[in-house]
């Protein structure tokens, strides 16, 4: 076996008219699947070229560049490590790695070679079923070796309970694409939340000219979007990301008149798509559908069974479905009566008991003019006693065509818990403010997640908030909520923890909450997890890191990084570590300078967590990575979330231990 002269057969057609420039070196690397970052490449392109002169390189030069990207020093050692020879790894060998390093205990002889004959580049080697280094870091920096796991790229988990059950990706002002003053609104804030598997969008609707409804953040600078276009844009996206039913949250402000076209936009535009009746004509449910269709397989002729599968499989027909979520007139069943009937010109007064919208919040609202003086607030703080004057009701006329396009999300006013338990249907959700939200869960955790198995709770950022920033969405899971709803333009840790927790099971947008949050019996609570613990211990070793950009503060291409890990669930389990700072980084971090780190885990049956990684490039924040509800053991690649190819490489090893204090 001659690794060079595979190399040198690779390269020599693109050298034959002589060397090559910057854009010769990228499509070489390209036609050789090597990843990069660019900026990376021509940083060492240009160090290259300062050896000598001209804006070309060699054969050797090119060889040279290669090797700096590919041949890491951790990669050699470790394939030397195995290796008998230095040279070829047999699929013995291979075996043996991918048990002691990667923990692989179920790998077999079929599993190793399966490896070799993806990854292995060199005929002659693959023929042998042996592994070059070369095919040894294809398969290091391929995928199998992220620290996301492969089975969780698909959707994996259980899609036949309710609704309810499950924590649904959700946008907040999800036409904005900057702040919520004077940024402006835009068509691909949709877009760009569909394509990330977002299954929860909001719509601000006003009067607009001609009677065409708008979107927009309504008195505010933003800009203004019609309706219509808004719903044919998410009539091509809908469900080019998942197949899972999808919710248009209405913040609807606009005239009968113009609901009247709001209700015939979504209609002719969505066409069959929108789910405007109960399915199977269902009005007495005690429980909402599922998002998956069930697959029962053969039913040999049973009428009885063959009865019961339909009815199941109508009550779960709800994929590429779209769901409107807004105010709604009377019943399920009055709704049923008036199908087929003309109801245009006619709507229906609701009062706001009946309902509550995002900008009805006390709590979370800005207010536009103060009307009280601090004086007349001293005796605010000793009494929650209202004041005597009976304050006005506000009232809102709502369009029956568009009431009636209302079926399982149902808009409706939160009063507390017990008024849920008592009063509520199951197709009616709460939209519910983050400091409201916030206090419910600190004093009445366990009455929180009663009502979250039962009903689909959205909670939504406070007014506050004008530039658009996020709060942690990680409090408002660990009671249960389902529809957390961000600001999806707003960069940042809370935005990351989103994306990160719902890359789990095929980034469909729908990931099953716990069993512990499902169970309307149970005694869970953030605070005291009782029984519901299952100590694990999770060891990080960081190894390196490779392609990491400089700070923008640098004047030169390097940095003092250092790495920060930190782990988000319930507060028993949060913690933070950071490694060491690599003093005049040179595109790299070095595990002499990033010491490993234990850290023992009290977490739930399912492993529940999210580990969220960042690399501090100086005084500037890079782009973070995500450990996302992942117990891969062994050495694994983090790749930056933004598709950058910079990546850190660490061991990673979860371990159940005993329950220490």
């Amino acid at each position: 076996m001659d690794e060079n002269r595979w190399f040198w057969n690779i390269i020599q057609n693109d050298f034959k008219t002589g060397n090559i420039d910057f854009e010769g070196c990228m499509r070489l690397l390209e036609k050789m699947q090597i990843n990069f970052d660019e900026d990376h490449l021509k940083h060492i392109f240009k160090k290259t070229l300062d050896k000598h002169s001209g804006d070309i390189i060699s054969m050797d030069d090119f060889k040279a560049i290669y090797r700096a990207l590919v041949h890491r020093p951790e990669f050699e050692e470790l394939f030397k490590a195995y290796s008998m020879d230095g040279n070829i790894l047999p699929d013995g060998q291979l075996l043996k790695f991918l048990a002691k390093e990667q923990f692989q205990t179920e790998a077999n002889e079929t599993t190793a070679l399966e490896i070799i004959m993806k990854y292995e580049p060199i005929d002659e080697v693959r023929k042998k079923k042996q592994m070059s280094f070369e095919g040894f870091i294809r398969y290091m920096n391929s995928e199998e070796c992220s620290i996301f796991k492969s089975q969780h790229k698909s959707v994996y988990q259980d899609m036949t309970q309710p609704l309810c059950d499950y924590f649904i990706s959700s946008s907040h002002n999800t036409y904005l694409i900057a702040d919520q003053l004077m940024g402006p609104s835009h068509l691909w804030g949709y877009t760009s939340a569909l394509l990330k598997g977002c299954r929860c969008l909001e719509i601000d609707c006003w009067d607009g000219n001609n009677n065409e409804p708008i979107v927009y953040h309504g008195h505010t600078l933003t800009s203004k979007i019609p309706f219509r276009s808004v719903i044919r844009v998410i009539d091509k996206y809908a469900f080019m990301s998942s197949a899972y039913p999808l919710v248009l949250s209405l913040e609807n402000h606009c005239s009968p008149k113009q609901q009247e076209v709001m209700a015939e936009c979504l209609k002719t535009i969505l066409g069959d798509k929108l789910l405007s009746t109960p399915i199977g004509g269902e009005v007495d449910m005690t429980r909402l559908p599922s998002p998956e269709v069930l697959d029962f397989g053969d039913f040999h002729g049973n009428y009885l069974l063959f009865s019961y599968i339909i009815n199941l499989l109508l009550l779960s027909a709800l994929k590429f479905k779209v769901l409107v979520k807004n105010k709604k007139v009377g019943t399920l069943e009055q709704s049923l009566l008036r199908m087929g009937d003309d109801y245009r010109g006619e709507a229906e007064e609701l009062s706001d008991s009946d309902f509550q919208s995002d900008d009805e919040d006390t709590d979370d609202t800005l207010p536009l003019h103060r009307t009280r003086s601090p004086a007349k607030r001293k005796g605010d703080r000793k009494s929650s006693i209202p004041p005597q004057k009976k304050p006005k009701v506000k009232r809102t006329k709502i369009a029956i065509v568009l009431s009636d396009l209302v079926v399982y999300t149902k808009s409706q006013k939160f009063v507390s818990f017990e008024h849920s338990q008592q009063h509520q249907q199951c197709y009616e959700n709460n939209s519910i403010g983050e400091s409201q939200a916030r206090k419910l869960a600190k004093i009445s955790a366990k009455e929180f997640i009663s009502h979250t198995t039962r009903f689909i709770t959205r909670i939504y950022p406070k007014g506050t908030r004008m530039s658009s920033s996020n709060y942690n969405p990680v409090e408002f899971w660990n009671v249960g909520c389902q529809m957390v709803a961000l600001n999806f333009q707003t960069p940042g840790t809370q935005m990351e923890l989103q994306d990160g927790k719902f890359l789990d099971n095929g980034g469909c947008g729908y990931v099953l909450k716990p069993a512990f949050l499902r169970d309307r019996n149970t005694t869970f609570t953030p605070r005291n997890v009782g029984a519901y613990s299952k100590p694990m211990s999770l060891s990080i070793r960081l190894i390196s890191g490779h392609q990491l950009p400089p700070s923008a503060m640098s004047k030169t291409n390097k940095a003092d990084p250092l790495v920060q890990i930190e782990i988000y669930g319930v507060p028993e389990d949060q913690a933070r570590k950071k490694s060491s700072v690599v003093k005049s980084n040179d595109w790299q971090v070095k595990e002499a300078q990033t010491p490993s780190w234990e850290r023992c885990l009290f977490l739930k049956e399912d492993g529940s967590f999210l580990a969220h990684c960042c690399v501090h490039p100086g005084q500037q924040l890079s782009p973070t990575d995500l450990l996302v509800y992942s117990s891969l053991s062994g050495w694994a690649k983090m790749r930056k979330s933004m598709g950058l190819e910079d990546s850190l490489i660490g061991k990673a090893k979860v371990a159940h231990t005993s329950k220490t204090k």
